[in-house]
Formats: C-alpha cells, sequence, structure tokens
C-alpha cells in the first residue's frame, strides 16, 4: 500500500511538472507570435495575388530571407505578374523553374537598400538610383492631367505600397538588369544588329560611344542594313569611313532617352523632332494604344528621307553608358 502511495505521488509530481513546462512553453509561443512581424516587406509581396512571380523570385533568390530578417529600410521594385508573362515567364512556377542566376539577378536589381518615395523626387528624366543589381534611372513627369513615374522606361502603376521594413513599387515591365558598362559592348552582343556594329566599328565612331555617354542607339537590323546595301561585314570594311561616320552618327542620341521618355515629352500632336548627333533630325511619332483612350504604346520614327515609318524591333536595353534600341529601318538622311 505505500509502495502505491509513492507510486501516486510519483505520477502526480510529474504531471504537476509537465503542466508547468506545457504552460512555460504556451507562454513563450504566445510571446513569440504576438512579437512576430507579418508587415515585412516579403510578407506583404507574399499576400499579394498580383505578385505571385515576384515573391517566388525572392524566394528563388534568397533575398526573401533578407527582407524579412533585415531591418531595412528596404525599396522593392516589384513588377505585377502580368509584366513577368509578358517577358516569358509562366508565373510563379515559371520563375521557380528558370536559371536560377537570371531570377537572382532580376531579384537583386529590383531590390534597393533604402526609402525611395519616387514620387517626391525632382520633376527629371533619368535620375539615377543605384539598386543591389546596379545603375537604373527615375523619371518623374507630368502627362496631361497625369503624373508619371517610370524606372527605365517602365510604369510605376501603384506606389509607395507601406512594409513595416520599407516600400513596395509596382512596375508595369520586368526591368532587365544590364551586363554591359559600355554600349559599345551591349550592341556587340546583339546578333540581330552585326552589320550595324561592324560600321561602328569601321566609321571609328564604336570609341566614341564607348567614351562616358550617356548616349542612345537606333540600330538598324541586319536585314535593314541589307537593304541598304550593305550585305557583309567585309563589304562595309571596305567602304569609305566618312560614309559609315554619316550614316551611323544619324542613329545615335548624345543622352539616355528611353521609348517612355518620348511618350512622356511628346505633346497633343504627337509627334516631336530628335536631334541626333550629326546635327540633323528625326521624327518620332506616337503609337497609339486603341485599348486605352490617350495612352500611347510606343514610337515610329522617320528621317528626313525615309518614305516609310520605321518600327522598334527591341526597346530599352540598358548599359552603364546608354540605351539601345534596334529598329527595322535605316535612318536616311536623302532618298
Amino acid at each position: 500500500m505505500t509502495q502505491q502511495i509513492n507510486l501516486y505521488k510519483k505520477y502526480s509530481l510529474f504531471s504537476l511538472m509537465l503542466m508547468v513546462v506545457l504552460a512555460t512553453s504556451c507562454k513563450k509561443d504566445k510571446a513569440a507570435l504576438k512579437d512576430y512581424d507579418n508587415n515585412k516587406i516579403n510578407l506583404v509581396i507574399a499576400d499579394n495575388f498580383n505578385l505571385s512571380a515576384f515573391s517566388a523570385a525572392l524566394k528563388r533568390s534568397g533575398l526573401d530571407q533578407t527582407l524579412q530578417q533585415g531591418a531595412g529600410p528596404y525599396t522593392t521594385l516589384a513588377p505585377s505578374d502580368a509584366a513577368f508573362s509578358d517577358a516569358g515567364y509562366a508565373g510563379a512556377v515559371g520563375v521557380m523553374t528558370a536559371n536560377p542566376t537570371t531570377i537572382s539577378r532580376i531579384a537583386n536589381y529590383h531590390t534597393l537598400d533604402g526609402r525611395y518615395e519616387l514620387n517626391k523626387l525632382p520633376f527629371l528624366f533619368n535620375q539615377e538610383l543605384r539598386s543591389r543589381g546596379g545603375k537604373l534611372y527615375a523619371t518623374h513627369w507630368i502627362k496631361g492631367q497625369d503624373t508619371i513615374l517610370t524606372l527605365n522606361g517602365s510604369r510605376v502603376i501603384s506606389q509607395n505600397i507601406p512594409a513595416s521594413n520599407g516600400l513596395i513599387q509596382v512596375l508595369n515591365r520586368v526591368l532587365t538588369p544590364y551586363l554591359h558598362d559600355l554600349l559599345g559592348d551591349a550592341i556587340a552582343a546583339e546578333s540581330s544588329v552585326t552589320l550595324f556594329t561592324q560600321a561602328l566599328r569601321t566609321s571609328g565612331v564604336l570609341q566614341t560611344i564607348n567614351d562616358a555617354g550617356p548616349y542612345t542607339i537606333f540600330a538598324p537590323d541586319n536585314t535593314a542594313m541589307q537593304t541598304m546595301g550593305y550585305n557583309s561585314i567585309e563589304q562595309i570594311n571596305n567602304t569609305d569611313p566618312e560614309i559609315l561616320k554619316r550614316l551611323v552618327n544619324y542613329h545615335i542620341v548624345k543622352d539616355r532617352r528611353f521609348i517612355y521618355d518620348y511618350i512622356l515629352s511628346t505633346g497633343p500632336s504627337n509627334t516631336s523632332r530628335q536631334a541626333m548627333m550629326d546635327g540633323n533630325s528625326v521624327t518620332m511619332t506616337l503609337v497609339p494604344d486603341y485599348n486605352a483612350e490617350g495612352s500611347f504604346t510606343g514610337i515610329t520614327l522617320r528621317g528626313i528621307g525615309n518614305t516609310n515609318e520605321l518600327n522598334l524591333v527591341k526597346q530599352d536595353i540598358l548599359a552603364g553608358n546608354g540605351v539601345l534600341h534596334i529598329i527595322d529601318g535605316v535612318l536616311r538622311i536623302t532618298q
């Protein structure tokens, strides 16, 4: 009987200790939950159904942990899911199965250390900012009744979404991190403009655009150069450099100009003139967006000697000292 009583006491004591431990654990869990901050940037993004692809990019790159654990402040430039779709990514699944180096570069390029309320920037074009992935350019401008913000020519469609450790800016396009400090290297990396690139080399202008800059190049693709009679690199090498210099200088702007910059700076006529490096001008005409009244999808170009409008093939390829656009024709001074 005594043995049973002792055993009962031991079980009672053990039960009491277990209850104390469980009670203490529950208190700690409640305290931890109370202290948990679910308003960090990465969690706000994860909670937004329209930013699932960018949330996946943060996870894939490991930046979600930085944004969760860091005090910040940070500013994230979050492309919408539609922007990722336009860039060729099939939603969050597409991001998670894409090249991890590419996704990490994108995530870092869209993350800034510091709190950037872009609407408080001066009303200027292409103000340089630095993200974790390199330089980018912010424009704050007024178009009609609207105040517009762009980054590398991409629209900011929702701004200053607050988080406990920073801000979120939503973009309508995925920004492509630049890979080349020099515009000459950026154009040499584009296989569709090898003939124009050779014209830059042979004319001696390549060295000019590799200087400080900034410059913007509207480079005709190979088909356009062949239409002008430049069928091979050898033929270009055998052309008078002065002739080539006149040709290429009519395709270069001594400034940094994204395509949306022309949309913002063009008046009610929807046409404007851009002075080129040779002193002649090119007419830029806005292309209406028929799905949104008063909006525009891009521009066409017409040189002094062109009889038709030239179209963009590729746009806003950023380099460290300028921007490259590829067009489907050669800008002509004479017919």
